[in-house]
């Protein structure tokens, strides 16, 4: 029996205790967590904050007791100050000012990530947060009943951001969405997506400002102005979403580090120090778009993070089989998911990348209840012909859609395979020349 002890336990720490605790019974687990709860789907936020959802209460699928009922120590509200690899000691302080001391023979740190604060005047002002915990989310929630909070300031257009602008027009609000890129969503689509995304905003009622570098944050006790190089926006709360860094605090100085300060971590998920693994936000993830290691915080990469651990750790040995970065978002019933990498970043990688596109309905034209338009582009390598990357559009569901194009990507699946694929036809579904068949078979 050996000795295991997990750093965190949100979504990737929750799934190697969990995975440990139902396939290892021998072992023993010691957990830490500076937080009151965990496994909080943090991606859940803006439904509750925006009233589509009763409440917060389905955004926990864990708790401290569920883990201690398996069979796991449970430190909760107690902060790991630092660890001493060389004599394997971890040291925590509790809320109590108590300091915990664990040894372990294994250990495991799921230390998240920390959202990126603006070094500007006034961002310490009242009213300017974050949106990130559980907490995060209540305290928006609670302002949110001053009938005099009027003006919200977004400032970021990432997938938090535009989802949290979403959620404060919901509640009546005026919104002004704000970055210094020139459109939404970079990174994860191309132009035509984030221009859709874009109207779809501002058909809504959001205001949309790209192209604008926020200067300062103006305000006497609580935050009353937010300056940027073109203009001023009356804010009485301003929302920071301009995104996330690995929390790397506790092993900065000891484990090697990737480019971003992530921890580096091989397909074992272990580090560079034996007895040592890191997991979801603060470790690094292979990325079979690039065939090489990369930066991708998901939750479902954090879970599938724990459980290789938890694995590797026991003394199972299980290599992760990568990731694509697979993600979707749905505002005002557009649905956009992606995987792999768009036109944009493969070209900027320096792939001799193409694209092949289509646009059509999703079932025949004579369905005439729930049909709307589709639309997929797809990249691939021009010397390989691999599949690099996809993106889908549309209000209806196409979710599962980009499942297929992941397992491509995985399996490094040319675009020449997917022309006669075989894929069902159903009016109630699809159509005979369906939109991935079509898009494949115009590929150059």
């Amino acid at each position: 029996m050996s000795k295991i002890v997990v750093v965190g336990a949100n979504h990737a720490g929750t799934a190697a205790v969990n995975t440990i605790l139902s396939n290892y019974s021998n072992e023993e687990v010691v957990v830490f967590d500076k937080n009151s709860n965990i496994s909080f789907l943090g991606c859940g936020m803006a439904l509750w904050i925006g009233k589509q959802i009763s409440g917060p209460e389905g955004l926990f699928y864990s708790s401290k007791e569920k883990l201690e009922c398996n069979g796991a120590k449970v430190h909760m509200e107690t902060e790991v100050k630092r660890i001493d690899y060389d004599n394997k000691l971890v040291y925590g302080m509790n809320k109590n000012g108590e300091e915990i001391v664990e040894s372990y023979d294994k250990l495991i740190i799921s230390a998240g990530s920390l959202p990126i604060d603006l070094p500007i005047p006034g961002n310490d002002l009242k009213n300017v947060q974050f949106v990130k915990l559980y907490q995060h989310a209540k305290d928006v929630i609670e302002k949110l009943e001053n009938r005099d909070l009027k003006n919200i300031v977004v400032v970021g257009a990432g997938y938090i951001g535009v989802e949290l602008a979403e959620a404060f027009q919901r509640c009546g609000k005026n919104v002004e969405l704000v970055d210094f890129s020139d459109s939404c969503l970079s990174g994860y689509y191309d132009a035509e997506f984030r221009e859709m995304m874009k109207q779809r905003l501002m058909k809504n009622g959001v205001n949309i400002n790209f192209g604008e570098k926020v200067l300062e944050i103006k305000g006497t006790d609580k935050v009353e102005e937010v300056v940027t190089d073109k203009k001023s926006y009356k804010a009485d709360m301003v929302i920071l979403a301009v995104g996330f860094v690995p929390n790397n605090i506790l092993g900065k100085d000891n484990l090697e580090l990737f480019r971003n300060g992530a921890y580096k971590v091989d397909l074992t998920q272990k580090t560079s120090l034996d007895d040592v693994y890191a997991i979801g936000d603060c470790a690094t993830v292979y990325d079979n778009s690039i065939e090489d290691t990369n930066y991708i915080a998901l939750a479902t990469n954090a879970v599938r993070s724990g459980i290789i651990a938890a694995h590797n750790v026991c003394g199972t040995k299980l290599d992760s089989i990568g990731v694509q970065g697979s993600n979707g978002i749905s505002i005002y019933g557009l649905n956009m998911v992606s995987t792999g990498l768009t036109l944009e970043k493969a070209t900027a990688l320096g792939f001799e990348a193409l694209a092949t596109e289509f646009t059509d309905l999703q079932k025949p034209g004579f369905i005439e209840d729930d049909n709307d338009q589709v639309s997929l582009k797809i990249v691939y390598d021009k010397n390989t012909r691999r599949v690099l990357g996809a993106q889908i559009a549309s209000t209806q569901d196409i979710s599962m859609g980009i499942h297929m194009f992941s397992l491509a990507i995985q399996e490094k699946v040319t675009i020449d395979k997917l022309k006669l694929l075989d894929i069902f036809f159903l009016p109630h579904f699809n159509q005979p020349y369906n939109y991935i068949t079509m898009a494949a078979l115009g590929a150059k």
